[in-house]
């Protein structure tokens, strides 16, 4: 039996993330770090469904609140729609389904697939 090894590229950059005060719409409870917090992200507007994989990376016993701006590191699965949005200054929309929960903001690109 043979397995076919696929390899999945990534791009990661530091980011900022102002998560949204519960009277903004924000959530209404913090966010626990236990290694990362895989909400979606997506780079085109609140009517856009097109969301991208990706994760924000929380520190063991770490608590994010509403109302909470952040610098982490975001780890995006490489897709064409990232490599060609991800570029520093860019903010997108992070959200849990389609409720917006914060803003996200690339401060700087460390490593990319494709050299962004």
């Amino acid at each position: 039996m043979q397995f076919l090894l696929m390899t999945v590229d990534f791009v990661r950059i530091e980011a900022r993330v102002a998560f949204l005060r519960t009277d903004e719409g924000g959530r209404s409870c913090p966010i626990r770090g236990a290694g990362s917090f895989r909400p979606n992200h997506n780079f085109f507007g609140p009517d856009d469904r097109e969301m991208c994989i990706g994760s924000i990376e929380l520190i063991a016993g770490e608590e994010v609140h509403p109302g909470d701006t952040v610098r982490k590191i975001v780890t995006f699965v490489s897709s064409p729609i990232v490599v060609s949005e991800v570029q520093e200054g860019r903010t997108w929309r992070i959200q849990e389904g389609p409720h917006l929960i914060a803003i996200g903001t690339v401060l700087r690109i460390l490593d990319s697939p494709s050299g962004v």
